[in-house]
């Protein structure tokens, strides 16, 4: 059976239920209101059939009042079984169970006679009150708490039950309330003014006359006018921009009016987080080595150095998925760096892949021999999440990186990094951790907290994301347009900065508090934006200084506003991952790469290029020593697929497309400033004769630099000569030699 065929008999059956739900619902309703004096014993004539009248009876006996709200039970649990994606859960229905019991034992009290509180008193209440089980319940109550007690707990436990529910808060109830009574005296108070300085005559009042006149009078004397009044209407609101010299070139050099700030998320209560069970369940993966195994890797190990001379021995061993570090504690006066050296030949008496050595390992006097397992154990998303460290986090930026080399899960806070450089070889896991971090911020935040900007030129890896109510824009696919999308994020952190300098606060956790606990409604809470970028490389070639430049100043001063940077590449080289970007940058992870000059790019060490693959990572966090090793979380494509569609399916996106189209209309006026390269015809021939465009082809044939090169492209894919950019593919040649006869005779 296929994936749509079982989500659609499982569609099927979750409405077929719902529907029956409903349907015993109304009948409940119809034999209950319809009869509603059907004693337990009685049995009139005009009774609804043998087995209503038994229904009646029963539920009568059973719950006495509590017949008349059972039926609304069943009908909303039917409704919510056909609407709801999550159906009714085993804690829903005990939510139900506890509200249904509390009210009965509160029918069951107010039917009492204070009188006579025995036990019997309780029991015989003839159908009235809430039954025999309401009696039970509040005979357990009472002599518990007393009356005064069971009426505050079981009224405590309804209001509970009503409040998970429906999803309601209090907090939210009592904050739009002041608001609007806020709203509403503020109203009031203002018409009451403009009441009493409307009717209170004053004789003598001048009339107000505006400041054209007030000069053009005074101007008739040659005494100076000083003006201290100005008009309210014009002028009273701060503007929330900087103020900027008005030039042609770039987004940034734009009026401070074409800025589109970030909209107000309205914060959504009836939005659901994923499930953990949209995650597959995965057998966790039992230690491929046994102890005999590890005794006779610490025998090989220590005959090993003992035979170049290097005394010591292993103290302690941990066990992960991918690596097993046996920890070699050394006698005094052994040099730390004669067992560095001795990498290689450790790695052929165990016969290993490839050994990895820390030394020394940080806070322990030993030094870590990292082996390969026989095996890489998968470590699965879920485990993750599912654990202590995930779920007692309070962040919503907390993301499920994997598990260290004993095993244990490792979490960590995007906010605190703030920026995360993410680096490694094609095939080494980089694309899964990226889908690992978007996937645990969804599992904690809701769109009105976070928000996502997406930057994939590869077109392939983020784009399963387009339509989730998390994101700002539709995934950028085109570098220009990336570069648009930086500059905004640029301007959205100025514009942040203002709005808290004005609020007097230092960051967004302090303003977002302000905000929470005023009740001033001009003020809107700043969700967190964490920008994403899956292929620097591709960028960087299309516009190197307009992206490093955003990215520069984002990282350098982004981070108290909220605003967090997530770069990924898969060539780290130095053109790419430049040093400025590199030291604004401080949290990095480094993926398996082929050399170690490629580690040093990443890590300013080596380490990387002894890595396995398939998600063997280096974890290096800013203020941590050394890198941590651990071995990547994995998340289907099937698994992210499922989680997209949840969401898509709660709530439609707010995007802002002017994001991307802002600056269009001042690269249009560059380029028509822009005077025409007189190698254009020479170099439109030369493509024709190769069939395919690149700047490698005019740097070599012209001997021209990179710059003038990369703008004799763009002016010709201005002017349809040329394709578009198509990432590591050449461009496409768009006209014919009879074409360029055309265009420019015979050049």
């Amino acid at each position: 059976m296929s994936k749509t065929q079982k989500k659609f008999k499982e569609e099927i059956k979750s409405e077929l239920l719902g529907i029956l739900l409903v349907g015993i619902s109304i009948y409940l309703f119809w034999i209950i209101f319809h009869y509603p004096s059907l004693g337990p014993y009685s049995l009139p004539e005009d009774s609804p059939g043998m087995l209503g009248g038994f229904i009646v009876r029963v539920l009568t006996y059973l719950i006495g009042m509590g017949r008349f709200v059972f039926p609304l039970v069943l009908l909303f649990s039917g409704v919510k079984v056909i609407y709801s994606k999550t159906g009714v859960t085993k804690l829903d229905i005990l939510i139900f169970s506890l509200f249904l019991m509390a009210l009965l034992a509160i029918f069951h009290l107010n039917s009492l006679s204070l009188n006579d509180l025995t036990l019997k008193n309780f029991l015989s209440t003839n159908g009235s009150g809430g039954g025999i089980i309401g009696g039970l319940l509040s005979w357990l109550t009472f002599k518990i708490l007393g009356i005064v007690g069971s009426y505050i707990f079981l009224i405590s436990l309804s209001i509970a039950c009503i409040l998970y529910l429906t999803k309601l808060s209090f907090k939210v109830i009592f904050q739009n309330l002041g608001r609007l009574l806020k709203k509403f005296f503020s109203g009031f108070k203002k018409q009451l003014e403009d009441f009493i300085f409307v009717t209170v005559e004053e004789p003598e009042s001048k009339p107000v006359v505006d400041d054209k006149q007030l000069v053009q009078e005074n101007n008739d004397d040659d005494t100076p006018v000083i003006i201290n009044r100005f008009d309210d209407s014009e002028h009273n609101k701060v503007s929330s921009s900087p103020i900027k010299k008005e030039k042609k070139t770039s987004l940034k050099e734009k009026n401070d009016d074409e800025f589109i700030p970030l909209p107000q998320s309205l914060d959504n209560e009836n939005f659901i987080l994923p499930s953990i069970n949209m995650l597959e369940k995965t057998k966790r993966s039992a230690n491929t080595l046994s102890q005999k195994d590890i005794n006779e890797n610490i025998h090989i190990l220590q005959k090993t150095l003992e035979s170049f001379g290097v005394e010591g021995k292993v103290v302690q061993v941990s066990c992960g998925p991918t690596i097993t570090r046996y920890e070699f504690q050394p006698a005094p006066g052994i040099k730390v760096s004669r067992i560095v050296n001795l990498a290689d030949d450790i790695a052929l008496s165990l016969a290993a892949a490839g050994v990895r050595i820390e030394a020394p390992i940080p806070g322990k006097a030993a030094i870590g021999i990292e082996v390969p397992n026989r095996e890489i154990a998968t470590v699965s998303l879920r485990e993750v999440i599912e654990s202590e460290e995930f779920q007692n986090s309070s962040s919503k930026l907390t993301v499920a990186l994997g598990k260290d080399v004993a095993g244990k899960p490792t979490v960590t806070d995007l906010a605190k990094m703030p920026h995360l450089l993410i680096a490694g070889a094609t095939g080494s896991g980089k694309s899964v951790c990226m889908n690992a971090l978007i996937t645990s911020i969804l599992f904690k935040a809701k769109p009105s907290e976070v928000k996502f900007l997406m930057i994939d030129p590869k077109m392939v890896e983020l784009t399963t994301y387009n339509g989730i109510p998390h994101l700002i824009t539709p995934v950028v696919t085109d570098p220009k347009k990336a570069a648009s999308a930086l500059r905004w994020a640029v301007h959205e952190m100025e514009n942040r900065y203002e709005l808290f300098a004005a609020a007097g606060v230092k960051d967004m956790v302090r303003y977002n508090m302000l905000v929470t606990d005023s009740l001033d409604t001009e003020k809107h809470f700043l969700p967190q934006i964490v920008i994403l970028i899956d292929e620097l490389a591709d960028l960087m070639m299309v516009a190197p200084a307009d992206v490093e430049d955003s990215i520069c100043r984002l990282a350098q001063m982004a981070r108290a506003a909220g605003i967090h940077l997530v770069v990924a590449t898969q060539r780290p080289s130095v053109d790419v991952i430049t040093g400025i970007i590199k030291a604004n940058i401080p949290s990095r992870i480094a993926f398996a790469v082929s050399s170690q000059t490629d580690s040093r790019t990443i890590l300013d060490m080596n380490g990387a290029e002894k890595l396995l693959g398939r998600g063997d990572m280096l974890f290096y966090p800013t203020g941590y020593p050394k890198p941590v090793r651990l071995q990547g979380v994995f998340v289907s494509d099937r698994e992210v697929e499922k989680i997209v569609q949840f969401l898509k399916e709660q709530e439609v996106p707010e995007y802002i497309e002017e994001i991307t189209n802002q600056d269009l209309e001042a690269d249009k006026n560059i380029d028509e400033s822009e005077e025409e390269d007189e190698l254009i015809p020479q170099a439109a021939k030369l493509f024709i004769e190769n069939g395919q465009a690149s700047i490698s082809l005019l740097q070599r044939r012209f001997r021209i630099g990179y710059t003038r090169a990369a703008r004799i492209i763009d002016q010709m894919e201005d002017k349809g000569i040329i394709g578009p950019y198509e990432g590591s593919k050449p461009r496409q040649v768009l006209i014919t030699i009879e074409d360029y006869e055309r265009l420019f005779g015979d050049y």
